[in-house]
């Protein structure tokens, strides 16, 4: 399993890039719109974080971009 590093978006819409430490950092979370997460090392998953879809995306794409919504957020 991999230790991957967040980048998560400052806008709204809940996108988180997870990329695993030992590949490269896509330039796209390199812009302003982008800030350091943190370190995930597969213990407590993020909500909307999928193992199988991860290891497809590190793959095919050399990350994992998925939508993370806070835990406590109210269910409409």
């Amino acid at each position: 399993m991999y230790a991957y590093n967040l980048f998560r978006s400052t806008q709204q819409d809940g996108l988180v890039c997870a990329v695993p430490e030992e590949r490269s950092v896509p330039a796209f979370v390199t812009g302003p719109q982008w800030q350091f997460g943190g370190r995930l090392d597969m213990g407590e998953l993020p909500l909307g974080f999928d193992r199988q879809a991860a290891m497809t995306g590190v793959r095919f794409n050399g990350y994992y971009l998925f939508a993370s919504f806070p835990k406590n957020a109210m269910h409409l």
